[in-house]
């Protein structure tokens, strides 16, 4: 590979970092807990999926214009949407503006509420 290619090279996407349900529960026992940024739109945060207990709702289109403020948290980030497409868009762009500690909740709510998990 010349120097040229590699200077031009694209990099390879960050691949995202997940986190499994069961996993959550203790992360969410345990201090500091991290903070549960749920993606969703504010009709299916308080519809028949519910939520995760102390989930922050801040739905993806708005996230843009949050940024400095999710930015400035000290606990680690876990996304949540329905499944985890959404979430998984969010830590993308969490993480290129700088956040560090940023996961996915793999299967997002349809897979915590497939388990029995809490939610209100």
């Amino acid at each position: 590979m010349s120097v040229f290619s590699r200077i031009f090279q694209k990099s390879e996407p960050q691949s995202e970092t997940w986190v499994e349900a069961l996993e959550l529960v203790v992360r969410l026992a345990a201090a500091p807990a991290p903070l549960i940024l749920d993606v969703r739109g504010p009709d299916e945060f308080i519809g028949p999926l519910g939520h995760i207990e102390g989930a922050r709702n801040l739905p993806l289109d708005a996230l843009a214009g949050n940024l400095q403020e999710m930015l400035a948290q000290t606990q680690a980030i876990v996304a949540v949407c329905k499944t985890d497409r959404r979430s998984a868009a969010a830590a993308r762009l969490l993480r290129d503006a700088g956040a560090k500690e940023v996961s996915v909740l793999r299967g997002g709510m349809e897979g915590w509420n497939a388990l029995g998990l809490p939610t209100i």
